[in-house]
C-alpha cells in the first residue's frame, strides 16, 4: 500500500520527485540515507494513514497547497494555541463589505485628518495633497492584496506567515518589531482620543486644580485620567477577541461616514460653500514640490505599512480571495474622499472663524453646543477606537502569542500591548517635536518596508505560493521552514541590508548629527521603497543561491544514478 502511495503521490507532482530541489535545509547523514525531504511534502517511511492526503488540490480553509490538513499531523505545542491555528471553514465569515467596513473603520480618524492638512500647511494646492494620498493608497493596495492573500489561502496570520521566509525562530524578529511600532501606535491614539475627551469637557472643569501639569508625570492628572477612561473603553471591546472587532468595524463604517457627511456640510454651509478652499493653489516651484512629494508619498503609505504586514491576520477571516481583494480596493477611494473632507474643512476655519484650524478635536470644541458635544465625542471616539484597536492591538497581540503559545492568548496580548502604550507615554512623544509625525512615519518605515519586502519575495518568487502547513508548525530540523536551527540567515542578512542605508538620514532628521551627504537624505525621503525593494531583492538573490546549491545535493549518495 506504501508503495502505491509513493508512485501516485510522484506521478501527480511532478515537481516533487527525485529531481525537485530539496529544502533549504538538507540535512543528509549515513544513519538518514532512505529519507529525502523536500519544502512541501515528505517522502520517506512515515507516510501519512491515509493515501488521499498526498494528491494535489485546490486550496481552501485549513488546507496547504499539498493537500495536508492541519488536524491530521501533529503540530508542536510550543508553536501554535487556538489563535494561531489556521481558521477553520466555519470561521471565515468576513465578506466584502465586512472588509471595506474594516478600512472604513480605520480611515476615518483623526491622525488621517491631520494628515489631510499638513500637505497644504507645507505648501501644496488641495488637488495635490488629495492626488499624494490616492497615489500613496493606490501604490500600497498593490502589498496589501499580495500579502493579504497567504491569509485567506491558508488561513494563517501574519506571525505564521513569517515563520516561511524568517524561519520557525527567526519569525519573533519581524513580528516584534511590527509590535514595536504598534504599541507606539497604540498609546499615540489612545492620547488622541483622551485629548478629546478633555478638550471637551466643561470649561470649568478643565480650570480646576486637577488641570494643572505634575513635572514628574509629564502632563496633568486630568489629562492622565481622560486617557486611561479612552484605554480602558478599547479594552472592553478588544477582551471580545476578533469577533468584536468585526462587529464594532461593521456596525461604525455607516455611523462614521455619517458623521463625516454632517461635518462637509456644515462646513459648506458656513462657508457658503467650498469657493475658499477650490482657490486654494500651491505655494512651491516644481522643484520645491517634488522635493516635498516624495517624503510626503513615502509617509502616506507608512501610514498603513503596518496593516500591510499584518493583513494576513484579517484577510485570513475572509471567505474567499475575491472577498478580500475587492474589499480592500476601495481604500485609494476611502483614503482620496477622506482627504478632501479634512482640506474642505480645514480651509473652511479661515473662512468661519478668521484663522485656520487643523485640528479636528479643537474645531468641534470651537463649534460649541450640546448636541454638537456630544456628537463630537462620540465620533471622535468611534473614529479613534475603530482605527486604534484593527491596526495597533491584533499585530501586536499575535506576535506575543506567537512568542509564546503557551502562556500568550490574544486577550492577554492584547492587555500587554495596551500597557506598553501607556509605557511609550505619548504625551511626551506627542510634545518632543512638531515634526514627530513624519519622523515617526517614515522613520519606522526603514524597518517595516523590508519585512514586507522579504516575506512578498519569499512567497511569490521562491515558494511560488505553496506553503506546508505542518512544517510551519514543526521544529523538526528537517523542516523545511527550520533553515539553520529556526532561523533563515539569508533573510536576516537582507532585513539588514535594508534598514542600514536608512540610518544615517534619521539620524540626521531627529537632530543627532548635524548634516549626511545627500544620498543619504534621498534615501531616507524615499525609505519605505528603498528598503522594501532592496531588502526583497538581496533575498530572491541569496534563496536563489542556496536553492542552486542544494541542487548539487539532489541524489542520495546510496542510490543508482541514472544514465
Amino acid at each position: 500500500m506504501a508503495s502505491k502511495c509513493f508512485t501516485l503521490h510522484l506521478n501527480l507532482r511532478p515537481h516533487l520527485s527525485l529531481h525537485s530541489s530539496l529544502p533549504q535545509n538538507p540535512r543528509f547523514s549515513a544513519a538518514k540515507t532512505t529519507k529525502i525531504k523536500t519544502p512541501h511534502s515528505q517522502i520517506h517511511h512515515s507516510f501519512p494513514k491515509r493515501c488521499a492526503t498526498l494528491t494535489p488540490m485546490a486550496s481552501s480553509p485549513g488546507k496547504s497547497s499539498g493537500g495536508t490538513k492541519f488536524d491530521e499531523f501533529e503540530p508542536d505545542p510550543t508553536l501554535t494555541n487556538d489563535d494561531l491555528k489556521p481558521t477553520t471553514p466555519s470561521q471565515r465569515n468576513f465578506h466584502w463589505w465586512e472588509m471595506a467596513s474594516l478600512w472604513v473603520g480605520l480611515v476615518v480618524g483623526v491622525p488621517s485628518y491631520y494628515m489631510a492638512g499638513s500637505l497644504v500647511d507645507l505648501g501644496m494646492a488641495w488637488w495635490q495633497g488629495v492626488a499624494t494620498v490616492v497615489a500613496a493608497n493606490m501604490i500600497l493596495l498593490v502589498p496589501l492584496v499580495l500579502t493579504g492573500h497567504p491569509g485567506t489561502k491558508y488561513g494563517i496570520s501574519f506571525p505564521v506567515l513569517a515563520r516561511s521566509s524568517f524561519g520557525i525562530r527567526g519569525a519573533h524578529v519581524p513580528t516584534l518589531l511590527r509590535a514595536l511600532v504598534g504599541c507606539g501606535w497604540y498609546g499615540i491614539e489612545s492620547w488622541i482620543g483622551g485629548e478629546a475627551i478633555f478638550l471637551l469637557l466643561p470649561h470649568s472643569i478643565k480650570q480646576s486644580s486637577f488641570s494643572q501639569i505634575l513635572p514628574w508625570l509629564g502632563t496633568s492628572p486630568l489629562e492622565f485620567a481622560c486617557f486611561i477612561a479612552f484605554w480602558l473603553a478599547q479594552l472592553a471591546i478588544v477582551w471580545k477577541g476578533m469577533d468584536g472587532i468585526r462587529d464594532l468595524e461593521k456596525y461604525s463604517a455607516p455611523i462614521l461616514i455619517i458623521l463625516t457627511s454632517m461635518l462637509l456640510i456644515w462646513a459648506y454651509v458656513k462657508a457658503a460653500g467650498l469657493g475658499h478652499m477650490l482657490s486654494l493653489s500651491s505655494r512651491l516651484s516644481s522643484s520645491e514640490f517634488w522635493s516635498l512629494f516624495f517624503p510626503s508619498l513615502t509617509a502616506n503609505i507608512s501610514f498603513w505599512a503596518t496593516i500591510a504586514l499584518n493583513i494576513p491576520d484579517f484577510t485570513r477571516f475572509a471567505k474567499t480571495q475575491r472577498d478580500q481583494i475587492i474589499g480592500q480596493a476601495g481604500l485609494p477611494f476611502f483614503m482620496g474622499a477622506f482627504t478632501f473632507v479634512g482640506l474642505a474643512v480645514t480651509s473652511s476655519t479661515q473662512v468661519i472663524f478668521g484663522q485656520v484650524i487643523s485640528n479636528p478635536i479643537q474645531l468641534l470644541g470651537q463649534i460649541g453646543g450640546f448636541t454638537t458635544m456630544i456628537l463630537a465625542i462620540l465620533g471622535i471616539s468611534l473614529a479613534t477606537i475603530t482605527t486604534n484597536i484593527a491596526a495597533n492591538v491584533v499585530a501586536p497581540a499575535n506576535a506575543l502569542v506567537n512568542l509564546s503559545p503557551s502562556k500568550f492568548t490574544f486577550r492577554r496580548g492584547a492587555l500587554l500591548t495596551a500597557l506598553l502604550g501607556i509605557a511609550f507615554q505619548p504625551w511626551r512623544l506627542l510634545k518632543s517635536s512638531e515634526s514627530f509625525v513624519y519622523t515617526w512615519l517614515v522613520g519606522y518605515s526603514a524597518l517595516l518596508g523590508p519585512i514586507g519586502g522579504i516575506i512578498l519575495a519569499d512567497y511569490y518568487l521562491i515558494q511560488r505560493t505553496n506553503l506546508s502547513l505542518e512544517d510551519l508548525y514543526s521544529l523538526s530540523p528537517g523542516g523545511a521552514y527550520y533553515y539553520s536551527r529556526g532561523v533563515n540567515l539569508a533573510a536576516m542578512v537582507a532585513l539588514v541590508i535594508g534598514i542600514l542605508p536608512v540610518i544615517p538620514g534619521l539620524l540626521q532628521k531627529v537632530g543627532i548629527v548635524s548634516s549626511v551627504s545627500d544620498a543619504f537624505v534621498v534615501i531616507y525621503n524615499n525609505a519605505w521603497f528603498f528598503s522594501f525593494f532592496s531588502a526583497g531583492l538581496v533575498y530572491w538573490i541569496l534563496a536563489s543561491l542556496r536553492r542552486k546549491q542544494n541542487k548539487h545535493l539532489l541524489f542520495d549518495p546510496l542510490l543508482p544514478t541514472s544514465s
